[in-house]
């Protein structure tokens, strides 16, 4: 995807049926970084996972998915923040399921508990930002 600073909405179009129900763009980008929308537990034909590890692949795959059609990838995630029902009931199941998909160069990560999301059955959210093309391995002096 070429780098430019004009803002450009990314719309795969699995995710066409949120962005015409909700009025927004999955992610956004403007040169090489990408904001992608809270992706939840729910797939966009309205299946939702049914439980904590469920909701997380299905939230993952989304990232992915639409980091994919922005030009990028999960290895150009540099923050991570989520938003957990139950963070502390919860959290070991999520980040079994995070690591599989962030397996090492762990981004930036940020957890917050919450009351309640989009829909009751949703139990976990999941944001991002990445650059794309700073996922290439880098030796990091120390």
């Amino acid at each position: 995807m070429e780098s430019t600073t004009k803002r450009q909405p990314i719309i795969p179009p699995p995710f066409q049926v949120w962005y015409d129900a909700y009025h927004f763009a999955p992610a956004t980008r403007v040169g090489d970084t990408i904001w992608v929308s809270g992706q939840v537990g729910a797939t966009p034909d309205g299946t939702v996972g049914e439980d904590i590890q469920a909701q997380a692949r299905i939230a993952f795959e989304s990232l992915k998915a639409i980091l994919e059609a922005a030009g990028a990838s999960l290895a150009d995630v540099v923050e991570l923040m989520t938003f957990h029902i139950d963070l502390q009931g919860e959290i070991e199941g999520f980040a079994a399921i995070k690591d599989e998909y962030f397996p090492e160069r762990f981004p930036s990560w940020t957890a917050v508990g919450v009351t309640q999301l989009v829909f009751p059955e949703l139990r976990v959210e999941v944001r991002a930002v990445a650059v794309a093309g700073s996922g290439e391995k880098t030796v990091v002096s120390k």
